[in-house]
């Protein structure tokens, strides 16, 4: 890990807001996973934002535009976080939206195929979809014209435009996890 973990009695005047936050916001929508170390220090991709408060502090109002009022499925949404982590190959994203996703009730083989970059078998209608956006958008240049169609005949304009920001937000999620090292938290 490139940045250490700041423990509260540590932040900044100008850390502060955005640590309390942060902490308040994964509490509500980011509890499936370990994101708070015992003293308090957020972890992933939490941490590296808290050192630079301007920026980690716009970052973190998209990902909660993002989270906290997201009209995607669970499913297509996890699909899509996890197409664009396995790309990335960002550990910790990996780490955490497998939990989020086995809370949620996925199963361990689709998993385990998405984990690997792989287009898992049996997928239905939106999840799909979110899959063929997010691998199309991850792989580079301009998403094609058909899969853009299906996403907003699937999800509707709204959503299609949810589903491609969302894969853009992960994609900043996946190279701040890797470009500071943040590692999977051990288990005990």
């Amino acid at each position: 890990m490139r940045l250490p973990l700041i423990p509260p009695a540590e932040l900044s005047e100008e850390q502060k807001p955005l640590y309390d936050d942060m902490k308040s916001g994964i509490g509500e929508k980011f509890n499936a996973f370990e994101a708070i170390r015992a003293d308090g220090a957020l972890m992933g991709p939490w941490n590296p934002w808290l050192h630079e408060p301007q920026i980690g502090g716009a970052i973190w109002d998209l990902t909660k535009a993002m989270s906290m009022q997201a009209s995607l499925t669970d499913n297509a949404r996890q699909i899509a976080i996890l197409v664009t982590g396995a790309h990335f190959n960002a550990a910790y994203e990996i780490y955490a939206h497998v939990a989020v996703a086995e809370k949620e009730g996925m199963s361990e083989e689709r998993l385990s195929t998405l984990v690997a970059g792989v287009k898992p078998t049996g997928l239905a209608g939106g999840e799909e979809v979110a899959y063929d956006v997010a691998h199309a958008l991850v792989n580079g240049g301009v998403l094609p014209r058909p899969t853009y169609d299906m996403a907003v005949t699937t999800f509707g304009q709204h959503g299609a435009n949810e589903l491609i920001y969302l894969v853009g937000l992960y994609c900043l999620v996946s190279v701040t996890l890797n470009g500071f090292n943040v590692p999977v938290p051990e288990k005990e």
